[in-house]
């Protein structure tokens, strides 16, 4: 397994009909990647959802952050 410490990697994601750049982790990508196969969805489409949630907050983290505290809790329901 290699290591999970590398820095993180811009990719490009589509929200809403608008192109966003988002930067994490390879091992969140991996994770939002096999989180997004499980339900049956494009990445694109929960990374949509993912946003919408935060965006309802009352202090809305940034999107790469949301993403990572989605996952989190994402692993935390799975145990």
């Amino acid at each position: 397994m290699p290591t999970p410490y590398h820095p993180p990697v811009k990719r490009s994601v589509e929200i809403a009909g608008h192109k966003t750049s988002i930067s994490l982790e390879p091992l969140f990508w991996d994770l939002l990647r096999a989180a997004a196969a499980r339900e049956g969805q494009p990445i694109n489409a929960l990374v949509a959802r993912i946003d919408a949630e935060r965006i309802a907050c009352v202090t809305p983290p940034g999107l790469a952050g949301a993403i990572r505290l989605w996952l989190a809790a994402d692993l935390t329901r799975a145990t």
